[in-house]
């Protein structure tokens, strides 16, 4: 359960990094530039500990990566106006349903 807490914390991160990436202009704003790096750090070093406790890398990096590019997609619509379409929808969706496969797949393989 513990690993799935961290992997938590580094979607967060990653998210939180990703975002501050845009908003940072190409590294030209000082507090955005700050929490890429952070936030990219922190991410790296939770999903490095979720591993070292256990959880396959390929279950770990699938929710990582799915729920990553669906937080950032639904952040960018809401938060910063960008366009999200329902094929984009659909293919979060499949996105997510291959991770839960892969994840059922290691569980009952």
């Amino acid at each position: 359960m513990l690993a799935y807490l961290l992997l938590g914390v580094a979607v967060v991160a990653e998210v939180t990094a990703t975002i501050s990436l845009k908003l940072s202009e190409g590294f030209s704003k000082l507090g955005p530039s700050v929490l890429v790096v952070v936030g990219y750090g922190v991410a790296f070093f939770m999903l490095s500990q979720v591993l070292k406790l256990g959880l396959p890398i390929g279950v770990a990096y699938g929710i990582w990566a799915a729920a990553g590019v669906a937080l950032v997609a639904i952040v960018g619509a809401v938060f910063l106006h960008e366009r999200l379409t329902p094929t984009m929808i659909g293919g979060m969706v499949l996105v997510m349903a291959g991770v839960l496969l892969i994840e059922l797949g290691g569980a009952h393989g």
